[in-house]
């Protein structure tokens, strides 16, 4: 698959966005808050309990005086004495309710005494019934002790408020060394997958068919002395459904899945990474059998021993522990490691090493089957018009990936709900393709006239070149609407996947790529913005053509340049292997391949005016042409189309 895009210069929107207003509570302005409401309450509980039991209709009690009076006068019929508290009872009371009264007596004084020094004797005392009335013991520890356990009671819960708000950040400091895994288990049929939710790769569940095997009856591989592999590694590029393998493999095999990545096992705190392992490692295998995934393991897997980070380096001490603790398996432990990166390159060799990560598999794109395959199972829950073909789709999507796929079709269910539609059709498929691709639409960058003519040429200089080189792929559509950043494309796909490519074809390439350039030459007179990253791409080409693939007269079966570069500064700062002299040859050969495609694109283009005319001329008026539109125009023009027969013969 290939695009080939024209960019202009756009103009910038003084607009920006303002941020609306965070509805949200911040950690601390939520922990003021709760501190507050908590002091509020127990302020009002405060004050309730200090007016509980105040006098409000109850009269107040009579003084010791007033009793000793009112017995002389023989008024008071019965007098019961609780603690210090008085209760009398006035003649009279059966009929005439309301005449009972209160009073206090001296504190550690009897009764008797405390009346005798206001004038009471014996004789007169007796006349009344007195009753003594013992305090329950509940009620004295009550009342003895709620001054003190109410307090001590509000305290304690303003505490563990305080604890609440403080548990998100210093109450973590005692589960730093806790692993932070995610762990499916087997009997969750929600979150459970097996082989059949992962189409393609079959090479890859054929490889990890022997590890599903070993979980479920390990007995076969340990009566006959064989020994599992202990770590798989999954290798491939991004998207191409390595974490999705991991889990099917759990889901085959019926056991425990302990999920984590890479970036989670480093901390700030040196050690904090260690233990994280060891409490992983320590929770699957009280969970044996099971599986650990640890995804993008090249976060703490790389090469050690760049200098970066001193012997106490945080990632460094990770990765030691997981080598220590692959490497400290029992002979029969039923634990299976699995991993997964796009960066072999950068991974420590310990990593690698037998008894480590020894099984190696890798994941490639899918190619038209696989993709057609992955599209159905994505298209499993979507309801498909009568008119949808999923390989027709899988044609087009050349170099798409798992992920991309599922992208793709999520993206088709959203054009059509967009558009009150109950079912997917092909037209919904084919424009999700091209969104995945380069973009949506950008269909307020509208071009003014000269700029759109010149967009046409340009993409028109593409398709023609490309339909009359020999090694080139056939075009399937040409567009001047603006997508994503680029102000037309034309897109060409191969008549089969392909996984090499020759000389023929990178040469055809170049002056294809140049076919907008020229184009531009020819009509106009003048160069625009446009071909810039036509440029960036064929540069970028040629160069590898000479410095990596061999593919120059000049030097011959020589590799200039590596493919990778030292991981500690990336891909783009490493050390020439060459003299300058050398360096200079290679520009040289670079440039004449590059004026050499740019002679024969100004060849086919010259020869074929009428029809690149012709081709920008429909583009104006429709702005996009597919295929069989854009082949009506070449065969009128004395083109003969690509055709299926005709690749296969250059294969």
């Amino acid at each position: 698959m290939d695009t080939h895009n024209s960019q202009h210069p756009q103009k910038k929107d003084e607009k920006q966005q303002k941020r609306g207003p965070d509805q949200k509570f911040e950690p601390g302005r939520q922990f003021w808050l709760n501190l507050v409401v908590t002091f509020m309450v127990l302020l009002g509980l405060t004050y309730v309990f200090s007016n509980f039991g105040a006098a409000g209709d109850e009269p107040e009690p009579l003084p010791l005086s007033q009793v000793a009076k009112d017995i002389t006068d023989e008024l008071i019929a019965k007098i019961e004495i609780e603690g210090d508290t008085l209760l009398l009872t006035y003649k009279g009371d059966v009929e005439d309710e309301g005449h009972s009264q209160t009073s206090k007596k001296e504190a550690g004084t009897a009764l008797s005494e405390s009346l005798a020094n206001y004038g009471v004797s014996g004789e007169q005392l007796r006349m009344v019934e007195v009753e003594v009335v013992e305090e329950s013991g509940f009620r004295f520890w009550f009342l003895t002790l709620a001054p003190f356990l109410f307090p001590l009671f509000f305290i304690l819960i303003l505490m563990w408020f305080l604890m609440r708000q403080v548990k998100g950040a210093g109450m973590q400091a005692f589960t730093f060394g806790q692993s932070k895994a995610r762990v499916i288990d087997p009997a969750d049929k929600g979150q459970r997958i097996s082989f059949k939710d992962v189409a393609g790769a079959k090479e890859a569940k054929e490889e990890l068919t022997e590890i599903v095997d070993f979980l479920k009856n390990p007995k076969k591989f340990i009566d006959i002395g064989a020994r599992i592999p202990k770590g798989v590694l999954l290798m491939g590029s991004p998207g191409t459904g390595k974490t999705l393998l991991a889990r099917a493999v759990s889901g085959e095999a019926n056991v425990p899945f302990f999920s984590i990545s890479g970036s989670e096992f480093v901390e700030l705190f040196v050690g904090v990474g260690a233990s994280r392992v060891r409490d992983l490692f320590k929770m699957a295998k009280k969970a044996a059998p099971a599986i650990i995934f640890i995804d993008e393991i090249d976060a703490v897997g790389r090469v050690r021993g760049t200098g970066v980070g001193g012997g106490n380096d945080e990632r460094e001490q990770t990765l030691n522990q997981i080598l220590v603790e692959m490497d400290g398996f029992e002979p029969h432990e039923k634990l299976i490691i699995m991993a997964a990166t796009n960066r072999p390159d950068v991974l420590d060799p310990a990593l690698l090493r037998p008894g480590r990560f020894d099984r190696r598999v890798t994941l490639d794109l899918p190619d038209r089957d696989d993709r057609e395959a992955i599209l159905n199972v994505h298209a499993r829950k979507k309801p498909l018009g009568e008119d949808v073909n999923l390989r027709t789709v899988a044609e087009r999507t050349v170099g798409f990936s798992g992920a991309d796929l599922q992208n793709l079709m999520n993206e088709g269910a959203i054009l059509a709900a967009r558009e009150n539609r109950k079912k997917i059709t092909q037209y919904d498929l084919i424009r999700s393709i091209e969104k995945v691709m380069l973009g949506p639409e950008r269909k307020s960058h509208v071009l003014n006239k000269r700029e759109k003519k010149i967009t046409a040429y340009h993409e028109a200089g593409h398709a023609l070149v490309g339909s009359v080189l020999k090694h080139t792929d056939p075009v399937h559509k040409i567009s001047i609407i603006s997508r994503g950043r680029a102000a037309g494309y034309t897109l060409t796909l191969p008549f089969e996947d392909k996984r090499m490519q020759s000389k023929k074809q990178f040469l055809d390439d170049i002056a294809k790529a140049l076919g907008g350039y020229v184009a531009e030459q020819l009509v106009f007179g003048d160069i625009t913005t446009g071909p810039s990253n036509d440029l960036q791409v064929l540069t970028a080409l040629a160069r590898n053509m000479v410095s990596r693939w061999g593919m120059s007269d000049k030097f011959g079966p020589r590799a200039l340049d590596s493919d990778g570069a030292p991981a500690l500064f990336g891909p783009s700062i490493h050390d020439k292997e060459y003299s300058d002299k050398v360096a200079a040859e290679i520009d040289a050969e670079v440039e004449s391949i590059i004026r050499d495609a740019h002679k024969r694109a100004t060849q086919v283009l010259t020869e074929h005016r009428k029809a690149l005319d012709a081709i920008a001329a429909k583009l104006v008026e429709v702005e996009t042409l597919e295929r069989d539109d854009f082949e009506q125009i070449l065969i009128l023009h004395g083109i003969e189309p690509k055709k299926a027969t005709e690749d296969d013969e250059q294969e």
